[in-house]
């Protein structure tokens, strides 16, 4: 089943939804019109119960996106301005906050806004062509659609601090190392490696993997025995009490 949209691609096959970054022209950067598309396709990915599991990807050769589109930063009456215009809308929330695992396949130029879109993604699996920068530094500006938040979330405090202040260019291997990515496959296995690991992910019960990524974002944000409580709940939510166990 696949759904029209102008910049982004969405297709469903089972209950693999795949969503496409699709301005190849321009290596997909981010306008408001893909923040508006890319609102539509979550929002219908999140209330779908048939999705097990979503992969993110770009559309074309040169990579999965370049970042912001910096035309529209021209238009604008300044570069703040433009920024608000794409937090009109919480693209970025809302795909962290969806039920069903997701996967980011990375290949070629994860830039800016792209590297933040992966980061929000559970599981990243990256070609080996695929090169990393957070260059916001070089515009006056900080990475500010979750940048400064999931990647040391991600990775040490002190790498991240790096990355986002020299802008400095990360290959597949040094995304790896940071810790961006988890996975790096041949660029001829990357079509191949995602479908298999979205076919063993769509396999899970949904809402044992709804559960496990509520556990994980409480180990993230919250004190040891808050989370820990949260982990007891849930597994009772699932009729599954850790004390049975």
């Amino acid at each position: 089943m696949t759904f029209p949209f102008k910049t982004v691609l969405y297709e469903k096959h089972g209950p693999v939804a795949h969503i496409v970054l699709n301005r190849p022209d321009v290596i997909n950067a981010f306008n408001v019109q893909m923040r508006d598309d890319l609102s539509e396709v979550l929002e219908a990915v999140r209330w779908d119960p048939d999705v097990g599991v979503v992969l993110l990807r770009g559309a074309g050769e040169r990579g999965f996106c370049a970042g912001a589109d910096l035309s529209e930063f021209g238009s604008a009456p300044s570069q703040g301005a433009a920024r608000l215009a794409r937090w009109e809308r919480d693209i970025f929330g809302e795909l962290r906050d969806l039920p069903a695992p997701t996967v980011a396949v990375l290949h070629g130029h994860v830039i800016g806004s792209g590297v933040e879109l992966a980061l929000l993604c559970d599981i990243r699996i990256a070609s080996e062509d695929a090169v990393f920068s957070m260059p916001e530094t070089y515009y006056g500006l900080i990475a500010a659609a979750g940048g400064t938040q999931t990647l040391p979330r991600a990775i040490r405090q002190g790498r991240a601090l790096d990355i986002l202040l020299t802008g400095r260019r990360l290959d597949a291997a040094g995304g790896r190392d940071a810790g961006i990515v988890q996975r790096i496959v041949t660029p001829a296995e990357l079509a191949g490696e995602s479908e298999r690991i979205a076919t063993g992910l769509a396999a899970i019960d949904p809402a044992v993997a709804h559960s496990i990524k509520l556990a994980l974002a409480a180990a993230r944000d919250l004190p040891l025995a808050d989370g820990l409580a949260r982990e007891r709940r849930l597994s009772i939510m699932l009729g599954r009490d850790v004390k049975a166990t």
